[in-house]
């Protein structure tokens, strides 16, 4: 329509220029203008005062104008040697606004419109917003509205203005009603359905939208499918046809796929073709297809996989392996050949980093290990793209090869990343009896101003337990990254409320314990998945007088009590993801040796977290953290450098370090100890032992979603005093179940724990949740 109005003005004026008689041109008058400038029409015309006007320059002068898309209509008259070019101007858009849209950010709409010319200030073409009504559309189409009506209405106003509105009345989506497989024979249907992320819906599909039909998930399906087929050796599995019905009402979809499975085929051997660098043995061992079992696709890709990169190891970029089935379909039987190409040697020319709009660049390429003008290295390029991964700062990272033209012996490695917020905040809570609600607030920044240093805020509001820690990390102090660490905090702890006659003693009356001091440590990195630590600090301890005062305390009381220690730790993560990790390891171990102040002390921590995979959905996750103190030259383990167990990260089901010794004894007012086992405090310990795990699978009815799982756990552990051993039965247990959410501020965990070992004078906090911790 577009096309055909303007061929139709352009016909219609050129009639009237060509009826023009040819003639000298001494003045050139435009007429019609609003908002566009003379010296844009005078600018595009083909003709100048002092041209000879004819058909031929009057057609290319409305063409021209025509083109500007500022004009609905061009006419050229003339008055005597006086060229008129009169003008009709598109109107202009005063406003683009959206109605009843729910499913899409208004937002985002207003700067899809943008892009593509509609809006505030741009010349309203038609044609455009008749596009943008189709595009609404197809989005919502896409999103399984089916029934969704736009209507798009264009309010002339004042000034030759238009204000543009997309009213759309969305309708409720189309659910999926039910999905047939047809033609399977080997596998039940409801095995096949269950491979899907597509389904008929469940509890949680107001969460996971699975019900919501998607060309691009069928697609993805159709896949999982397929390569269910090929990994228990249906060689030539094949969906044959998939048939999508909408209901009349446009409601509900029904999925058909038509299948043939074929014959189930079994390996009946592996060969080696091609040329494999005389290194055939060790390629051999990178095999895992094992001659007798089922055809398995998986393995077969696993293999040639390998074999690529083994040949990348050696600098050949561009090897070629293939893997040829050879079909016995009397014996069902199939012997596959390994052919494989290496091609030619290849060394790296240049590193282009993509996707970085707020990283810098240097923050990426310090990672890497593949250097520029050196040999292709496949093991290279691959710990460099973990070490990127590893920073945390991006959802994805990607790495390709990419030739350079003219030179057969170079590549060049493209890095694309897509960056994540790196700023968090990290919320805890939870409910006991004795403090009722507890909060603990952090705010992180894991990648400052782009520059890679991290920089956090940890606050607890806890009235027992108040803390403010300030926390600053260089990871690359040093070129050769050696990192930095700053900390600066003061932390103080009351006990817990006392009831004597039936009176309660407020915590404001009680003593209190002031901590406060600073570190550096330094990171040095051993390998590439081990790091030492080494750092120093200074802290002062000071006990603040108070009824009930723990007898313990006494020694330390009123007086400031300073340490300088020593950090000596060590650290080594291989786990392959540190929101929601399915397999790897974590070990971290710490010391805190104190050579000078009033307190001298060694102290450890170490703590060790290892992943398997049950099945693919499915992960076993296993935690241990375990601590030792003892005083030196002579003097007693600070009390208050104890360990504490009980809580969030810790034995569940138990308030925040409860468990362990307890102090019945206080200072009286006149210095004795006053005692009785109403009235106690807790001591923590200076020997730790917890034990924790978890079994993780997806919430039912969330298909293979990761973001939001369940989890089983059972946990273990107590604290002991410097001279009393570690005994089980000391130890308190609990069990329970919990939810974990990946959510925008975090990973979010719910859970509801169960004592199964605990003892008289326990306080229980049966519910729990936190933000940013993992066990």
């Amino acid at each position: 329509m577009r096309a055909a109005t303007a061929l139709a003005a352009m016909v219609f004026a050129a009639q009237a220029a060509w009826a023009l008689q040819p003639f000298k041109v001494q003045d050139i008058r435009v007429e019609g203008l609003q908002r566009v400038e003379p010296g844009t029409v005078f600018a595009s015309l083909p003709l100048r005062v002092g041209d000879e006007y004819n058909d031929e320059k009057g057609a290319a002068a409305i063409r021209a104008l025509f083109a500007l898309g500022l004009f609905k209509d061009v006419r050229l008259e003339a008055t005597g040697d006086v060229l008129v070019v009169v003008v009709e101007e598109r109107p202009t858009i005063a406003d683009v606004e959206f109605a009843g849209t729910k499913e899409f950010d208004k937002d985002a709409l207003k700067k899809a419109m943008r892009d593509i010319g509609l809006t505030e200030g741009r010349p309203f073409d038609k044609a455009l917003a008749d596009r943008a009504e189709q595009e609404l559309k197809r989005q919502y189409i896409n999103r399984s509205l089916y029934g969704a009506e736009v209507v798009t209405t264009v309010t002339p106003i004042e000034r030759n203005r238009v204000n543009l509105t997309f009213t759309v009345t969305e309708g409720a989506p189309a659910r999926i009603k039910d999905i047939r497989v047809v033609g399977n024979h080997a596998f039940s249907e409801s095995t096949l359905t269950g491979l899907f992320d597509q389904d008929t819906g469940g509890w949680m599909s107001w969460y996971t939208k699975s019900d919501r039909y998607a060309r691009s998930k069928l697609n993805a399906d159709l896949e999982s499918l397929r390569s269910y087929y090929l990994a228990r050796g249906y060689l030539e599995f094949r969906v044959d046809s998939t048939q999508v019905a909408i209901s009349p009402d446009k409601q509900s979809i029904s999925i058909t796929i038509n299948v043939t499975e074929g014959n189930r085929y079994v390996v009946s051997g592996v060969q080696l073709e091609g040329n494999y660098l005389n290194r055939d043995d060790e390629f051999k061992s990178l095999i895992t297809i094992a001659p007798g079992q089922p055809y398995n696709a998986d393995k077969v890709a696993e293999t040639t996989k390998a074999f690529t990169d083994h040949f990348a190891n050696f600098g050949f970029a561009f090897a070629h392996v293939e893997a040829v089935p050879e079909i016995d379909r009397e014996n069902n039987r199939v012997a596959l050949v390994l052919r494989a190409e290496p091609s030619r040697r290849a060394y790296v020319r240049r590193i282009h980093v993509s996707g970085n709009n707020r990283t810098r660049d240097e923050v990426i390429r310090r990672e890497f290990r593949q250097y520029e003008a050196s040999w292709y290295d496949g093991d290279k390029i691959k710990l460099s793209r973990d070490r990127v991964d590893r920073l945390g700062f991006f959802t994805e990272v990607d790495v390709q090869t990419q030739d350079v033209p003219g030179a057969p012996d170079q590549v060049d490695l493209m890095i694309n990343v897509v960056e994540k917020p790196t700023g968090s905040v990290q919320l805890g809570a939870g409910f006991s009896s004795a403090e009722k609600v507890t909060l603990s607030f952090g705010i992180k920044q894991e990648n400052v101003f782009g520059s890679g240093n991290y920089l956090g805020v940890d606050v607890n509001t806890s009235k027992y337990n108040r803390t403010i820690v300030f926390s600053t990390t260089d990871p690359y102090f040093t070129q050769n990254g050696i990192s930095r660490t700053f900390d600066l905090y003061y932390r103080t702890s009351r006990p817990y409320s006392y009831y004597i006659d039936d009176e309660k003693i407020g915590t404001s009356d009680m003593y209190k314990i002031v901590s406060k001091g600073a570190s550096v440590r330094f990171g040095v990195p051993m390998s590439e998945l081990d790091t030492i630590y080494l750092g120093a600090g200074f802290e002062q301890t000071r006990i603040e007088r108070g009824v009930y005062l723990p007898w313990q305390y006494k020694e330390y009381a009123g007086k400031s009590n300073t340490a300088i220690p020593l950090t000596l730790g060590w650290g080594r993560d291989s786990r392959d993801s540190a929101l929601a990790p399915t397999e790897g390891r974590y070990q971290r171990l710490n010391a805190d040796w104190s050579v000078a102040g009033d307190m001298k002390y060694v102290k450890a921590n170490y703590q060790f977290q290892q992943y398997w995979p049950v099945t693919k959905a499915v992960t076993l996750a296993f935690n241990t953290e375990l601590g030792w103190g003892k005083g030196l030259g002579g003097n007693k383990y600070p009390i208050f450098k104890n360990f504490y167990a009980g809580g969030l990260g810790s034995v569940r089901g138990f308030d925040q370090g409860s468990l362990g010794p307890r102090e019945t004894c206080y200072q009286g007012v006149d210095g004795s100890p006053v005692c009785s086992p109403d009235n106690y405090s807790y001591l923590g310990g200076a020997k730790l032992a917890v034990f924790n795990a978890e079994l993780i699978a997806p919430l039912p009815g969330t298909g293979n979603d990761k973001t939001l799982r369940w989890f089983a756990f059972v946990d273990v552990g107590s604290v002991f005093g410097e001279n009393d051993p570690i005994r089980a039965n000391e130890m308190r247990a609990s069990t329970g179940v919990g939810i974990s959410w990946i959510s925008p501020l975090g990973p979010l965990r719910l859970a509801f724990a169960t004592p199964i070992r605990k003892k008289e004078g326990d306080r229980l906090q049966k519910f729990q949740f936190q933000i940013g911790t993992a066990f």
